[in-house]
């Protein structure tokens, strides 16, 4: 079946409500206690900071939140190990997996480890030839190169098999890992992950690299010597830059331990205390002409915040494991050589940009074929084909899944034959999942179809072979069909709060930042604003953007909507609409000036009501119900003059395509005088189609496009049955 794509944008604002006798009171204590703005105070009440004691800890983040690293299962073991590796001069290999998280776990320990005099490597696997996860091939190689223990970082959780080989050929694996457990763990020297079922650790939510942090973390106390709270702040000096890029860039709740990482972290990267990092930000703030030069200069010291890193650095360290290898990135963070650093960012920049076109193709590929899928009875959106980039298609797993509100899997069988002696035609996939849905849940239920699967709730990774596709097609979404509701299914933004045009100011945004650093579990705060006029409208950047103020009579407000055109919208000037916005702070000039940053946007409900009303009227006098001369339907010969004159001058211009909307909003500029309302645009526009005038088109409902009939002198419009009958029902 068909898919109704512009079905599939609607989005659904869902929002906390606060207005009881009992949370109105709370929060006006903790605005109160705290001298806050009581919008900042009702933020922080919905988000489960309920009292003034929870919401000081939480903007104050307090250094006492950082837990206890030997609170986790086998740290004890896992520390033990590795210290003696380092009294007994073995050589370790830190094997981590190809994503930013990955990336940053592996070179945060590697620098650790070399720090304290160890003879230390590290592997991190190549996506296309090996895939994910640990491998029989790889510790072969570790062995024969001289390790004896290899910690794995942000993967290893489900190497059962793999650890009892390395055993056989006397290497000791030590496992790191936050990724979802399976119910037989590998029988390594040690298994630190949070989500072990038998781990006590009170904070769940680490990034791999986060617990890599918390391992380090539980090192330097015993091999140091010194209390707790100076072992972490004494790692956290040194590696919280990296330990934050792979928390944001593995979408990890910012709260807690994780909160104050990033905090730390991007404190770290503001001193530029990293070269690599550097170089990587003066890459990505360069003009593409200036990226040719021996060096590059930012204008002004960039800003990097938690989006800053989770849209623009994490997607080109992700570039290097995606469409080259992610021991290039390695190599960035561990460069102590600016020059070399560039060069190296530079190649990340011209990767991500191969990354990006590569998604567009796929993405493109993946739409036409889900236009032929029966997404209403198969919720799982599977999809497979022979030269899709295994790097690229996670990305755009993730596109389809926000588009269309449903999980997605897609499988790629690009470059089988290096798999040759293996008899099966192998492909890999990585899926993204929506909450309802639990996806390795739901791997798990299909597993007998599987040749590996892992990961975590909202996304997971594995590999099928082509003859068990279908099989394992039709399984899950027998799993998704069972555990589902329709409700599941609808696309839903969570928004903070609805306040009033009134309430917006610079003193307002400004209170807002503390509760930064954003991101998972701590989103940059959203609200919704009702019923406000849209005094301008128009393009930014050829369009790609549109610019909206926003008016209530008195002042205005400024707002930027990003990659939304203003022909995208719908929305007119002088229409009243609902906005979705975050709120911003715009610097031009030395002066501050509060901005929206819009997300969604709609016709206000009010509005929306009185246009059911005009469809609704309309549809009854089409049907023969009468009519008063004051509801101004009747159209007359100036009436039928303006809008036929209007629709030739815009063809003449290469117009040719209106909405029902613009004719009218359009029309009240041109022709303010006449009046003409929704109901009688209508009925003039079925009168030109059926004296012939015009040709008229409507692809989509009320989206009209006209194609002018010239015909020699005046039409007599008295001929048309439609306005005869017309005529016949005024009262």
């Amino acid at each position: 079946m068909l898919i109704n794509k512009e079905k599939a944008k609607e989005k659904l604002w869902i929002t906390k409500s606060t207005d009881t006798p009992q949370t109105r009171a709370a929060i006006s204590e903790i605005s109160l206690k705290l001298g806050l703005n009581p919008i900042l105070a009702a933020l922080l009440y919905n988000r489960g900071y309920t009292d003034s004691k929870a919401c000081a800890s939480f903007l104050r983040m307090e250094n006492e939140m950082l837990r206890n690293p030997f609170d986790l299962a086998d740290m004890n073991l896992g520390v033990e190990r590795i210290i003696s590796a380092l009294d007994r001069g073995e050589k370790i290999t830190v094997y981590g997996d190809y994503d930013v998280d990955g990336v940053t776990a592996v070179c945060t320990l590697y620098m650790y480890l070399l720090s304290l005099g160890a003879e230390v490597d590290y592997y991190i696997p190549n996506r296309s030839g090996e895939g994910y996860g640990v491998s029989c091939g790889a510790i072969e190689g570790i062995k024969e190169a001289g390790s004896t223990l290899i910690v794995t970082v942000d993967t290893g959780i489900t190497a059962v098999e793999e650890v009892e080989y390395a055993k056989k050929i006397g290497v000791d694996f030590l496992i790191t890992d936050h990724h979802e457990c399976r119910s037989e763990l590998p029988n390594a020297t040690a298994v630190i992950n949070p989500h072990r079922p038998d781990c006590k650790y009170p904070f769940k939510e680490l990034a791999g690299v986060g617990v890599v942090f918390k391992l380090i973390c539980a090192i330097e106390e015993k091999v140091k010597g010194t209390d707790r709270l100076t072992a972490t702040l004494n790692v956290l000096k040194e590696y919280a830059d990296l330990v934050a890029i792979g928390t944001i860039a593995d979408v990890m709740p910012i709260k807690e331990e994780n909160r104050i990482i990033v905090k730390y972290g991007l404190g770290l990267i503001d001193k530029n205390a990293r070269v690599g990092l550097s170089a990587l930000i003066d890459a990505a703030s360069a003009r593409p002409d200036s990226r040719k030069t021996d060096k590059i200069f930012r204008k002004k010291k960039t800003k990097v915040t938690s989006s800053y890193i989770g849209f623009t650095l994490a997607p080109r360290i992700n570039a290097a494991g995606r469409v080259r290898s992610a021991t290039l990135a390695a190599r960035l963070f561990l460069s102590t050589s600016y020059d070399e650093a560039l060069e190296i960012a530079l190649e990340l920049c011209e990767a991500n940009k191969e990354r990006q076109n590569e998604e567009n193709r796929i993405m493109t590929e993946a739409y036409k074929k889900i236009e032929d899928l029966d997404i209403d009875n198969n919720p799982v959106i599977v999809l497979d084909a022979d030269n899709w980039h295994h790097g690229v298609i996670g990305i755009v797993a993730s596109r389809i899944t926000e588009k269309y509100s449903r999980p997605s899997i897609l499988i790629s069988f690009e470059g089988n034959e290096s798999l040759s002696g293996l008899g099966e035609d192998v492909g890999k996939g990585s899926g993204r999942s929506i909450k309802g849905l639990n996806l390795v849940d739901a791997l798990c239920y299909c597993s007998e179809y599987l040749v590996k699967f892992g990961g975590h709730e909202l996304a997971a990774g594995l590999s099928v072979t082509r003859e068990n596709l279908p099989p394992f097609r039709e399984k899950i979404n027998e799993f998704a069909r069972n555990n589902l509701v329709d409700g599941d299914l609808v696309p839903v933004i969570e928004t903070d709060l609805e306040i009033k045009y009134s309430d917006i100011n610079l003193s307002l945004a400004e209170s807002l930042q503390l509760l930064e650093p954003y991101g998972v579990g701590n989103p940059v705060p959203m609200f919704i604003l009702r019923d406000v006029v849209v005094s301008e409208i128009g393009g930014v950047s050829d369009n790609k953007h549109t610019k909206l103020i926003f008016g209530d009579g008195r002042s205005t407000l400024q707002a930027m909507y990003f990659s939304n055109s203003p022909d995208s919208l719908g929305i007119y000037t002088g229409d009243k609409v609902d906005v979705l916005f975050s709120l911003d702070i715009n610097e031009w000039q030395d002066r501050k000036n509060v901005q929206l940053i819009v997300r969604d946007i709609k016709v206000s409900r009010s509005k929306k009501a009185q246009s059911d009303l005009d469809k609704a009227r309309f549809n009854d006098i089409r049907l023969g119900a009468t009519f008063s001369e004051d509801e101004n339907i009747l159209p007359d010969r100036q009436d039928f003059v303006a809008v036929y004159t209007f629709i030739k001058n815009a063809s003449r211009q290469g117009k040719t395509s209106f909405t029902h909307k613009e004719l009218i909003r359009q029309l009240s500029f041109t022709h303010p005088e006449l009046k003409i309302g929704y109901v009688k645009l209508k009925f003039i526009i079925m009168i030109f189609k059926e004296m012939n005038l015009l040709s008229i088109d409507e692809p989509h409902d009320e989206q009209y496009i006209f194609k002018l009939h010239y015909t020699a002198g005046k039409q007599n419009l008295d001929k048309s049955s439609i306005l005869r009958k017309l005529r016949t029902q005024i009262r």
